[in-house]
């Protein structure tokens, strides 16, 4: 919760923290972990048309010195579009669409105090212990990130879906 009110308190404009925040957390619990898996960086992701790619860092700034404990990786999906080769992305849940595996493309926020969460694929196959591909990325890049983040290692009931 203390994220979830350090980024409500910045009001970025459609902002959400995203990705292994949220999924790294329903996998623990549903492998019955008592202690949560330690993450690498908290993901904010956020939607602002025509804003310069600068302000990234300058929330990050901001998020840093409000919570310093946190790796903070803010990101644009405005922008994003440009990076991955893609058509420009409508909003938050949209450039989540593009994501290379369903169950990353999740996302949760605090918005007039009150827990809001986002997803471009459902919950179904996160919560079935999945791990599925989207073909809107290559199948290599999909099965290297599994693969680079020992996932089925670190909670060994995921099964790998193709779709």
């Amino acid at each position: 919760m203390e994220v979830l009110k350090t980024l409500q308190s910045l009001a970025i404009p459609d902002a959400w923290v995203a990705a292994g925040f949220v999924r790294n957390l329903v996998w623990d619990r549903l492998h019955d972990y008592q202690d949560s898996t330690p993450l690498h960086d908290v993901d904010v992701i956020y939607f602002a048309k025509n804003e310069p790619e600068s302000e990234q860092k300058k929330f990050e700034k901001s998020l840093s010195q409000q919570l310093p404990t946190v790796n903070w990786q803010v990101k644009n999906q405005a922008l994003m579009h440009e990076r991955n080769g893609d058509r420009p992305y409508e909003n938050c849940q949209d450039a989540m669409s593009f994501w290379p595996e369903c169950e990353t493309a999740v996302a949760v926020r605090l918005h007039n105090d009150k827990l809001e969460f986002l997803t471009a694929f459902g919950w179904e196959s996160l919560f079935a212990l999945q791990i599925t591909y989207n073909p809107k990325r290559s199948w290599s890049t999909f099965i290297q990130r599994v693969e680079d983040k020992k996932w089925q290692t670190l909670w060994p009931k995921l099964k790998l879906q193709k779709s």
